[in-house]
């Protein structure tokens, strides 16, 4: 009977790393002269980190000292503006949602940024549970080791049963 409780485990530890990722991490060209935005779709009450750099975009350009810098607007579905810095290198932002729908992050080139090449932009978005501060919860309440990773499955178990039960509401929605 152990054996299969064990095996249990493991096919639930291998489900929860796969199906919940720890971080959403992209790079992407953008333009000297634009703007490229990315989004996701959110429910109400998530907490969103993310951390956004900006990098050369060509190779000749990786001799310079200076990064180019850029501008950063995030949004709500609603159009309600969360976070907006311009002039920067890199940065970081968090915020909980407050209603359901696409949240909209977008980032442009600073008109000091001179000859017209791609400027490379990296974000690193956590949501839910990937954004939780999972150090200070171990320190506050004195857990370690194994005890620490089963609170983390259980946080991701929580976080696919939510996210199965607002599909389920939404499929329903769907039919009527």
């Amino acid at each position: 009977m152990k054996l299969v409780e064990a095996r249990h485990f493991w096919a639930l530890l291998l489900l929860a790393t796969v199906v919940v990722p720890a971080a959403r991490g992209i790079w992407f060209d953008m333009p000297s002269s634009g703007s490229k935005c990315v989004s996701e779709e959110l429910r109400n009450n998530v907490v969103v980190l993310a951390d956004y750099y900006s990098l050369f975009g060509e190779q000749e350009d990786l001799n310079s000292t200076v990064a180019p810098t850029i501008s950063v607007k995030v949004t709500s579905p609603y159009g309600k503006e969360l976070y907006h810095t311009e002039k920067v290198r890199y940065g970081q932002f968090s915020f909980t949602t407050t209603e359901d729908g696409n949240y909209l992050a977008c980032f442009w080139a600073d008109a000091n940024y001179q000859g017209g090449k791609n400027v490379t932009v990296g974000i690193e978005w956590k949501t839910g549970i990937a954004a939780k501060d999972w150090d200070s919860v171990a320190r506050k309440e004195k857990i370690e080791g194994l005890e620490l990773e089963l609170r983390k499955l259980e946080g991701a178990v929580e976080a696919i049963h939510e996210n199965l039960n607002d599909l389920m509401a939404r499929e329903l929605k769907m039919r009527e």
